[in-house]
């Protein structure tokens, strides 16, 4: 923020300096209007070379390409951080790899950006690299997941979904519908595949799940594991859960693409899922795929986890260059949908 308006100001005071002594040692200053034109015309260029620095430059370390939340996330900081818009983005993709988002966040400090921006892969290791943007004065905003650092001060503050809030409601959803289906006291064993472990998502959403499940002492979560976030690794993980276990009547996917995962193994094992199938399917983003699966009969709701985070990290900036205060924790608006709605109507307006 305050760095580029010194270095301007610096940039302004030699040019001004430079003139002088120049106009000293050769000649009295033109007069004329033609030196006076002059002189626009040379104010005219510099403001233009002014205006080019002025972009508020960006370095935004994303996690990767693991989903199709995690593209339609990419697109919101990519459409909104545009020249048109007064910013320049510098973007790296992690490949979901704690050291490159290091490196990547390395990599901004040099190059002294305006702003850092993260959506950390996992919630500790970081306090050593923020130390260091703090140090330089480069802000750091905190996207979709969350940190754990002694010290808040070394983030600006976090955007993204109540996760924990996403877990309760995918739980209490549940208990609704099973006692809509006369199945309220029936014994229920459920799976769950996880996202990333250590991730923020995988963190909140296991918990606020396990809240509901504790309050249900006829739920039985057979087994836990990690599938990644990725279609490939929901898959496989839910062959394994079909080979371990007989009779698995939820499936419970930290997001939609793992789902999509565990909806190919169980129809490659003979078995079916989704309203009419033997096994319920949910899972977490509320992407349009996710959509077309509840449509196509497959998944039976899917919760909602808001990837576009773009505008509001743009509106936070504008707030920290005009001085003023923002809050620390900032959620965005988030809802649930299942097979009981209007899902191709409300597909149509799907921005993710």
């Amino acid at each position: 923020m305050k760095k580029r308006f010194v270095s301007i100001a610096l940039m302004m005071a030699m040019s001004a300096s430079m003139i002088a002594c120049s106009s000293n040692a050769d000649a009295p200053a033109d007069t004329t209007a033609a030196g006076t034109e002059a002189a626009a015309d040379t104010e005219g260029e510099a403001g233009e070379e002014t205006g080019e620095k002025e972009l508020i430059t960006v370095g935004y370390a994303q996690v990767g390409a693991e989903s199709d939340w995690r593209t339609a996330n990419t697109e919101s900081f990519k459409s909104t951080f545009t020249e048109e818009n007064g910013y320049k983005l510098i973007f790296d993709d992690a490949q979901q790899k704690q050291e490159n988002q290091i490196k990547a966040i390395r990599s901004f400090i040099q190059q002294d950006v305006d702003y850092i921006v993260v959506a950390p892969v996992v919630e500790t290791g970081w306090e050593t690299v923020l130390e260091e943007a703090k140090e330089a004065g480069i802000p750091v905003i905190l996207s979709d997941r969350q940190m754990q650092v002694s010290d808040d001060s070394l983030y600006e503050c976090w955007v993204g979904g109540n996760f924990i809030k996403e877990g309760e409601t995918c739980g209490n959803w549940l208990a609704d519908y099973l006692e809509a289906q006369g199945r309220g006291e029936e014994d229920i064993n459920i799976v769950t595949i996880q996202g990333t472990i250590g991730a923020s998502a995988q963190i909140g959403r296991t918990e606020g799940f396990g809240n509901i499940l504790e309050q249900h002492s006829n739920w039985h979560m057979l087994d836990m594991q990690s599938g990644d976030f990725t279609q490939a690794k929901g898959q496989e993980v839910m062959e394994s859960f079909l080979k371990s276990y007989d009779d698995i009547d939820v499936v419970v996917c930290e997001n939609d693409n793992s789902a999509f995962g565990a909806i190919d193994a169980i129809k490659a094992a003979g078995k079916t899922c989704g309203p009419d199938g033997d096994i319920i399917v949910v899972g977490f983003d509320s992407v349009k795929a996710a959509f077309e699966s509840m449509i196509a009969g497959d998944m039976n709701a899917t919760f909602e986890c808001n990837p576009l985070h773009g505008p509001r990290v743009a509106e936070i900036i504008q707030k920290l260059e005009a001085g003023e205060e923002v809050e620390k924790i900032q959620y965005v608006d988030e809802s649930y949908f299942d097979t009981s709605m209007d899902l191709e109507t409300i597909l149509e307006t799907r921005a993710y």
